[in-house]
Order: C-alpha cells, then structure tokens, then sequence
C-alpha cells in the first residue's frame, strides 16, 4: 500500500514533510489557582529523533495532555525551551499537527471536505484535489469521501481525523489519546493503520495514551510521567522512567518481553501485579 501511495505522487503536491527531531529541556508548567500557583509539570528533558514514535503514559491529571499542547504551541511553558528542528517552538507550527481523542470533525461538512480543512493553504485547485484523495486512500476512507461524520462509524471519523492532521505533511505527529473512545477492536484495528501510516509517510510521534500496551504495541520508547516528590508540590509530574521497546514494528502483541515490560510500566503507575506475576509463574511450571 505505502509504495503505491508515494508512487502516485505528482510534482504538485507537496512530499512528504521531512520527520524532525524534537527537544524539551527543563520543561515546566504553572497556572495560577486561587492559592497561588498549582506546578503542573517540572523539569522535562526529553529529546525525540526524527522518525520516532514515542509515547507518554501517566496517571489522569498528571500533565500529559499539557505536554503535548506545549509542544503543539497551543500553551506556552512557564520555563524551559521547547525546539523543534533546533527552532524554539513559540507558537503554533505548522510543523506540527494534533490528532485528539475526539474526531472533532464539522457535521456539516463531508469527510472529504474535512480532511481538506488541514491542508496548506499554498495548495491550490487539482494538487488539493489529489491530496485528499491521497489520503482518504491512506486511511482506507476513499468510499466514503461524500458522507458526512454521522453517517460513519466511530473509528472511519477517527480516521478522517488522522487524515486531516496528516494533510500538511507535518514534521511531527501530536496525538492525544486519539484511539481512546474506541471499540477493543476498533482501537486495534486503528494502531495497526498508524502504523501503516507512519511507514508510508514518515513522521516524528508523540503519543499521549493511557493504555500501556498500546504504548508498548507502538512506540520505540515509552516515557512514564508522575510525580516525583510529595513535598512541596505533590502534584507536579516529570519524567519517572524511560523504557525503550525493543524489536521492530510491527511487533508480536503476545511477545512475553512486552508482557514484562508492561508490568513495569503498570508498578510505576501503583497498579499492584503481583496476581498476574504468580498466574504467570504457575503458567510457565506446567509447560
């Protein structure tokens, strides 16, 4: 699929945006409350090579959302630098595209029509055309082009809403929960697409998620946000942990070394393993 894709280019559309690399140093967050100021996040280093998909877990509340508003431009942090391809990102860029876990599509409009809401406004007439029904190819929507959002299923409108982020080529993916909403199927059928999605158009990924096998199914790396400290604020989150997933996507999602990892993951989030643990010994005793 992803070579017939590129294939059907013409020199009118614009290539693929080249993936880049993204950098947080000392990243932090306050907002002003009524006591004072409540710290949100503190201290975020985080450096993202070009073309990597690495995903965010963390407990609700925790700042995970804001981290990625932050890098989306759509916030701006109280201190630290946020750079993308080496410029410190100070407002929106159109380097950048955010999917969220809501489609967030216009009711009013077609699939088609919606998807086209993303692209650059430089391209014009049969280019434009062509791009979106490129990507209505990519994700599998290009029959249904002229419905509008409520007449298709939960996961096609999440689909248009991928399109649609992806219609300006952007350097790097912002995703926000965006399988979240979804049917157990639905949500898989969706994280295999990203991935055919990011082989046939390269990207940098930032996923928010707060699914720990999906984070392990798709990302090179997984970075586990909460808080560090209880003292003096409780509720300000950095970066507890990094894992890096190893093997190559598409990955075996009954692969024993995930299984591991999870349950890494899910001892620094507080969630007690230790029944799985023991089922999982007497498993192996009697083979």
């Amino acid at each position: 699929m992803s070579s017939a894709l590129l294939s059907s280019r013409t020199e009118t559309v614009p290539p693929a945006g080249a993936a880049t690399a993204v950098r947080l140093e000392s990243v932090e967050r306050r907002f002003a409350v009524a006591e004072g100021q409540r710290q949100v996040l503190r201290g975020l280093d985080v450096d993202l090579g070009a073309g990597e998909i690495v995903a965010v877990v963390g407990p609700s509340g925790c700042g995970k959302s804001t981290l990625l508003r932050l890098v989306a431009g759509l916030d701006t942090p109280t201190g630290g630098i946020i750079a993308i391809d080496g410029t410190g990102v100070t407002d929106t860029d159109e380097r950048t595209a955010v999917a969220f876990q809501e489609p967030r599509l216009l009711p009013w409009r077609t699939l088609a029509q919606n998807v086209a809401l993303g692209l650059p406004r430089r391209l014009r007439g049969r280019a434009r055309t062509e791009r979106v029904s490129e990507l209505l190819r990519l994700v599998g929507l290009e029959h249904a082009a002229n419905q509008r959002p409520r007449e298709v299923s939960g996961g096609m409108a999440q689909r248009a809403s991928l399109a649609r982020a992806l219609a300006r080529n952007p350097s790097v993916l912002l995703l926000d929960e965006p399988f979240g909403a979804l049917d157990a199927l639905t949500r898989l059928r969706m994280q295999d697409l990203l991935l055919d999605i990011h082989a046939a158009e390269p990207t940098t990924i930032l996923l928010v998620t707060h699914d720990v096998e999906e984070a392990l199914y798709l990302a090179d790396r997984v970075l586990l946000l909460r808080s560090l400290t209880v003292d003096p604020d409780p509720d300000a989150a950095s970066i507890a942990r990094t894992i890096a997933v190893p093997g190559i996507r598409p990955r075996d999602r009954a692969d024993r070394g995930l299984a591991a990892l999870r349950a890494e993951l899910l001892e620094g989030l507080g969630v007690d393993t230790h029944h799985s643990a023991t089922d999982h010994s007497t498993d192996l005793e009697t083979r």
